[in-house]
């Protein structure tokens, strides 16, 4: 709390008015980026980064906090590269990224979002979870990529909510 600032919010973001909370997270911190995406014909689709937050100098932050909303929790993330693929670098991540936002959640939880996403029968269109993944047995009927199999049998199954 002590790092934490609680500043009027913007009229032009939170029309209803209120207190935005206002910190900068610490560097060095395991975290998970989520997205979700609803895309026309398709429906939702997840987005999956893991990495680590980062410390960057005190006078970019505020170079790039000032272009942004300064009333806004700020924690700079960098995702896990691979060097190929959505993760070839952290420019590849974000031009594939659903838009310049996501949700972050402390740990890399990613495994557990995949487990879910399959269960709500939500296709993941793009990760770098490493190791072994759950997804149901009859995933295995729908192609030996992945990513595809998740669309498909996400189509097949049809949504568990409609």
């Amino acid at each position: 709390m002590k790092a934490t600032e609680f500043c009027v919010g913007d009229g032009g973001y939170f029309r209803g008015g209120g207190y935005s909370s206002d910190f900068l997270s610490k560097g060095g911190m395991p975290c998970t980026m989520v997205r979700l995406n609803i895309v026309k014909g398709q429906g939702p689709v997840l987005q999956i980064a893991e990495g680590w937050t980062v410390d960057i100098p005190e006078n970019v932050h505020d170079i790039l906090d000032a272009r942004t909303n300064p009333t806004w929790p700020t924690t700079w993330f960098v995702p896990r590269t691979t060097g190929e693929g959505c993760f070839k670098d952290v420019y590849t991540v974000m031009a594939k990224w659903g838009a310049n936002h996501g949700a972050i959640s402390y740990g890399h939880i990613g495994s557990d979002l995949i487990t879910l996403s399959s269960m709500l029968r939500i296709p993941v269109n793009m990760h770098n979870v490493e190791g072994e993944l759950f997804r149901p047995s009859a995933w295995a009927s729908f192609g030996m990529d992945e990513e595809g199999a998740d669309y498909r049998a996400c189509k097949n199954f049809g949504p568990i909510y409609g």
